[in-house]
């Protein structure tokens, strides 16, 4: 052992009664080490959040729905949702399969880039309708006119607990997998009739048929 080791020794274990012995050094703190006290009175104040400003809202319709969206953030909107202009219930899943028919305010509006933009899509190959479809609502507690509308749209209309059949209205007897490209036949019970909870049954044929 080494003398000024031996020193340091002896004279902690005569002064132990009076004092405790440390090693040299900075002393954590209490409550926290040292480096991690140091880095929280030097760090900023954390999530600042950034200042809006105003600005003015493009025209979107006509656009691709991929390319609205990179205008839109472009200028500053970073608040982005789309939706069926069709009243379909369908996902824009792919945003470049999709254009814009509609957008919620109005170009040439200035508006807080806090502001969410919401734009009506219709596929490529779709026209766009002359103005959005509402989709249908049973929020009054009677069954909606789904005639025409989406099985999608239907189900979303009603609520979750609510019993649905949904069957193919040709002879074919097919499998209605995917609801959104089917559209509403015949419905039971008939639209303005109290739900109080009924089972409902729809029979329904693809969009680019005709009903029988």
């Amino acid at each position: 052992m080494r003398t000024d080791t031996i020193s340091i020794f002896l004279l902690c274990a005569a002064l132990s009664g009076m004092v405790a012995c440390q090693p040299t050094g900075t002393q954590t703190p209490a409550g926290g080490s040292t480096a991690s006290s140091a880095k929280a009175a030097a760090s900023p104040e954390a999530d600042a959040s950034a200042t809006s400003v105003a600005a003015t809202v493009p025209n979107f319709v006509g656009m691709g729905l991929q390319s609205a969206q990179d205008t839109a953030q472009e200028v500053g909107f970073y608040g982005l949702d789309s939706h069926d202009a069709l009243g379909r219930g369908r996902a824009q899943a792919l945003d470049r399969n999709w254009k814009v028919c509609s957008q919620s305010v109005a170009a040439g509006t200035k508006a807080s880039t806090d502001t969410r933009l919401d734009f009506g899509a219709v596929k490529l190959e779709e026209d766009c309708p002359a103005k959005d479809e509402v989709p249908p609502s049973a929020d009054s507690g009677t069954m909606p006119d789904f005639t025409g509308k989406s099985v999608k749209a239907a189900r979303m209309a009603l609520d979750s607990g609510t019993s649905i059949r949904v069957s193919d209205a040709s002879a074919d007897d097919r499998m209605v997998l995917v609801e959104s490209n089917w559209q509403v036949c015949t419905q039971v019970p008939a639209a303005g009739t109290a739900l109080a909870g009924r089972p409902v049954m729809l029979t329904a044929v693809k969009f680019e048929e005709t009903c029988p």
